[in-house]
């Protein structure tokens, strides 16, 4: 498995300038090569390193492996659309690879390729990333972000061999409870709703005024709200696989990909719908599983909230309101997301060979 260890320098402030010279050298060349892939119609990695490998050398003083990402990432900017033509920002980020970046992890400190050759410079981390760059391999990404850079590492760890589960605890995924376990354990939704709305409204505001200084303000405010929904989603994944794997189980979740496109929300809930980050969390749920050696199953999600988890009636009716159901066959009534998370606990169990399926009396 891959994963990104991600550390920030501290360049001294002459190598600041320089990193920041390299970084828009870098994208100037990007432009050219655009240009060029647009007036050729050359798109291809192969096709744009003979057309302009020895130009973008020439021209913007990049070193041999430097004129290689650069061609590479336009190449793969043009793989999304190719009919419109790609800019790239001034202090876009570059990539790096191991012969023109070097980690010296016993000083904490790196050797950097820049447009005035190679520079040492210290940097920090965490623990956890320093035990991620013990494995790093192939491409490191370096980013300038709120006046300090970045360096994001590719690194490869080892998968933990996943067993047999005892059962599943199973995740039923939503807006106004984040998730829901079938431990009827609730992550709720209230918070990040309300982080959600007051920027929505402060961001309205702002664009409303058009002033400078409410301009400085909304630039200040990006990736606020993007953050703290990543921090979220980060510790609740993190409960759930432990829970799972502390039990001996695996996880069930649900399969939501193309839900937008089935739901026809009202007006006031289309910008609610639009920014729950469902796959953000099933994401992280499932790699931090296979650090931990769960196993992890999507099941259909299909009814999960409408079927009696007693009697196995299914009706619409028995989901009376969005947070509550009661069967209109055998009047079992409860939390409709825990409800929910108990059915997809059972059709993983179903669905998976040699698991047990565990069935609680639910009216206990």
């Amino acid at each position: 498995m891959k994963l990104i260890a991600q550390v920030k320098l501290q360049p001294s402030k002459e190598q600041v300038e320089l990193l920041l010279q390299t970084m828009q050298r870098f994208n100037e060349a990007c432009d050219f090569i655009s240009q060029q892939a647009w007036d050729a119609r050359q798109f291809r990695r192969v096709g744009l390193q003979k057309l302009t490998y020895y130009d973008v050398k020439a021209m913007f003083g990049l070193g041999a492996q430097s004129a290689i990402h650069a061609i590479y990432k336009v190449a793969d900017a043009y793989k999304l659309n190719k009919k419109v033509k790609r800019a790239f920002r001034p202090l876009g980020s570059i990539s790096y690879d191991e012969r023109i970046l070097a980690w010296r992890l016993s000083d904490n400190t790196i050797n950097i390729w820049t447009i005035a050759g190679r520079e040492r410079m210290a940097f920090v981390c965490g623990e956890r990333q320093r035990k991620l760059l013990e494995a790093f391999d192939g491409q490191a990404d370096l980013l300038y972000r709120n006046g300090e850079f970045y360096l994001h590492q590719v690194c490869n760890v080892d998968d933990e061999v996943e067993g047999d589960p005892d059962g599943f605890l199973g995740v039923d995924l939503g807006i106004a409870n984040i998730a829901v376990d079938s431990d009827n354990t609730i992550h709720q939704g209230k918070t990040m709703k309300s982080v959600r709305y007051r920027h929505r409204e402060l961001r309205r505001k702002l664009q409303a005024k058009g002033t400078k200084a409410s301009r400085r303000r909304l630039k200040k405010l990006v990736g606020y709200e993007r953050r703290f929904a990543t921090w979220t989603n980060h510790n609740i994944s993190k409960v759930i696989v432990a829970k799972a794997k502390d039990t001996a189980r695996g996880i069930a979740i649900e399969d939501l990909g193309g839900i937008r496109d089935r739901i026809t929300a009202r007006k006031p809930q289309r910008a609610t719908l639009s920014s729950w980050s469902f796959h953000q969390l099933r994401t992280f749920i499932e790699y931090k599983a296979k650090q931990s050696g769960v196993k992890v199953v999507a099941v259909d999600p299909r009814n999960t909230s409408r079927t009696c988890p007693c009697c196995g009636h299914v009706d619409k009716a028995n989901r009376k309101t969005q947070d509550k159901f009661l069967c209109v066959d055998c009047g079992y009534s409860g939390l409709a997301d825990y409800i929910a998370a108990v059915n997809i606990s059972r059709r993983a169990s179903v669905t998976t060979p040699n698991i047990s399926t565990i069935a609680p009396d639910l009216r206990q």
